[in-house]
C-alpha cells in the first residue's frame, strides 16, 4: 500500500533479484584448475588417497559448472 505521504515515496524502486550464477561459474572454474593441478602434484609426490579426493571434487566442480551454464543458457538471471 503506497500512497500521498508513505515512507518509500521517495526512495527509487527496487532492483529484481538475481542469482550469483555467473560467481558460482567462476568459483567452479577456479575450483577445478585449483584442484587439478593440486591432484596432479599429489600424485607426483605420492599422495595417491589425497589425489583421488582431489579428482573426485573436480568432478563434481565440472558437473556443477555444466549445470550453472545451462541455466545460464536457459536464461535464468545472474
Amino acid at each position: 500500500m503506497t500512497g500521498p505521504g508513505h515512507p518509500d515515496d521517495d526512495l527509487p524502486p527496487r532492483a529484481p533479484p538475481r542469482s550469483a550464477l555467473t560467481l558460482r561459474l567462476w568459483l567452479a572454474g577456479i575450483g577445478v584448475v585449483f584442484n587439478g593441478v593440486a591432484a596432479v602434484l599429489c600424485v607426483r609426490a605420492g599422495l595417491t588417497w589425497l589425489a583421488v579426493l582431489l579428482a573426485v571434487i573436480v568432478v563434481a566442480l565440472v558437473v556443477d559448472f555444466g549445470w550453472v551454464a545451462h541455466r545460464k543458457r536457459r536464461g535464468d538471471p545472474g
